[in-house]
């Protein structure tokens, strides 16, 4: 006799470890992240500091919406790789079509978390394509990162806005101002 299938039951730790994983796997170093934090914010925050970054780039990472957004964009990038998509859909993914907006859509998903200063910090990224985002982008490296790139763009774009918001918070408790 068969065993009834048991519910399903989301495993949290399970599912941020394997973020970290993928990103790992895929080539993204977490440090390269927090470096266009760094670069997003040192103007306003001169003495913000490398660990600063790479800490709010770990707490953007800790979000369900920001895991869920990574592992399905990477997954996207794996099967493109692998010829597996609709024959439409894969050559838009593998030549990272500029009319194919989803990989931005699934950025969103992200810097949605954050608010609008995420989604003006993404915009500057993604535009300029910075450090690892100019390699994730490199077409004849090899790898297909049409979902990556962005989503590491939405990654320090939401880091960048996270600080921002808590530098504000910082300045208003130092003023004497009372919290929210």
């Amino acid at each position: 006799m068969e065993q009834p299938k048991l519910p399903y039951s989301l495993n949290s730790k399970k599912v941020a470890d394997a973020t970290r994983a993928w990103l790992h796997k895929r080539g993204v170093n977490l440090n390269e992240i927090a470096e266009l934090v760094m670069m997003l914010q040192q103007k306003y925050y001169p003495n913000l500091t490398m660990e600063e970054c790479l800490d709010n780039v770990e707490k953007v990472l800790l979000k369900r919406e920001v895991q869920n957004a990574v592992l399905t964009g990477i997954q996207l990038d794996i099967l493109a790789e692998q010829g597996l998509l609709i024959p439409e859909l894969q050559d838009m993914i593998e030549n990272d079509e500029g009319l194919y907006g989803v990989d931005e859509i699934l950025a969103f998903s992200i810097v949605n978390v954050y608010g609008s200063i995420g989604f003006t910090n993404y915009g500057y990224v993604d535009k300029l394509k910075p450090g690892i985002l100019e390699r994730l982008n490199d077409k004849s490296l090899g790898p297909i990162h049409t979902f990556l790139d962005d989503i590491v763009g939405a990654i320090a774009a939401s880091a960048s806005s996270r600080i921002a918001h808590r530098k504000q918070a910082e300045r208003e408790v130092q003023n004497g101002e009372p919290s929210v």
